[in-house]
């Protein structure tokens, strides 16, 4: 059943302080708007429950990419196609850029926002493993003022979040000098194109010093870094059975348990054997 346009109330504020003022004034009421790649579906499915809604699409202050000497700061409007359109995040940040491209069709890619992939905060999304991978950091602004904190730190539980009612999320940060690993990126669905992901896994590593990063989506209630099969690796013992010991995969209507614990370790497997 289709949604029926009239129970919905839809702002469109002028600036970033407008919409920050709307959010303190009436915390936990108006829900966020950008791309609508997630939201309209939902809507158009007539499952939207959030009636209150706030269109930030037009905020300037949440766009651009700011290159830095030691990082790079991405505004949360930013969209795949503009990860894949900018030449130093193509090519600095690889894992990210492998994300944006497989994240649904050009449509996608043109509307769908890190910002909004991050905070829809599903286990299944396609850009927190190479966020996680890269150690991204997540600033989070509101009426009050603005915080950083690490973005491995910004999901709590299934769509749980460290993100107070009033808060916007706005920009992601990645510290350059990442050129030295070896990156991998996978993610595997039910077909090759626009297809929500039965796993995604992301690496990065630099076999002369034993340094690693691993981060997978759809096989926890968050986004994970699996920091106890990085020390498994780096230690010399069995990645795969600290692998197993870290994930916790489900059964549901894309995949099983079982099934997302064997790729998961196969594509631990193809990484550490080298495949770029």
């Amino acid at each position: 059943m289709r949604a029926y346009v009239p129970a919905y109330d839809l702002r469109v504020p002028r600036d970033l302080t407008e919409t920050l003022a709307l959010l303190v004034a009436e915390p936990g009421v108006w829900r966020p708007l950008a791309g609508g790649t997630d939201l309209m579906v939902l809507f158009e499915a007539g499952k939207l429950e959030h009636r209150r809604l706030v269109n930030i699409w037009g905020l300037r202050e949440l766009r651009g990419i700011t290159v830095e000497e030691s990082a790079v700061t991405l505004g949360a409007l930013t969209t795949y196609t503009d990860v894949l359109r900018h030449p130093i995040v193509r090519g600095e940040f690889p894992l990210l850029s492998s994300a944006a491209a497989e994240t649904g069709g050009i449509a996608t890619q043109n509307r769908g926002t890190l910002g909004g992939n991050i905070v829809n905060a599903s286990p299944a999304a396609d850009s927190p493993p190479a966020l996680l991978a890269y150690d991204a950091d997540v600033e989070l602004i509101s009426a009050r003022g603005a915080r950083w904190l690490p973005y491995r730190e910004f999901h709590t539980g299934y769509k749980q979040m460290r993100m107070l009612p009033d808060e916007l999320l706005s920009r992601i940060r990645l510290s350059r000098g990442t050129s030295r690993f070896q990156a991998h990126y996978r993610k595997v669905g039910t077909r090759k194109a626009q297809a929500i992901s039965k796993i995604c896994f992301a690496g990065l590593r630099v076999p002369s010093t034993g340094e690693v990063r691993i981060a997978y989506g759809s096989v926890a209630p968050v986004p994970l870094r699996c920091f106890q099969t990085e020390a498994a690796i780096r230690e010399g013992r069995d990645p795969f059975q600290a692998l197993a010991a870290e994930l916790a995969p489900i059964d549901d209507m894309r995949s099983t348990a079982g099934y997302r614990l064997r790729v998961a370790q196969n594509l631990l497997r193809e990484f550490l054997n080298g495949s770029r």
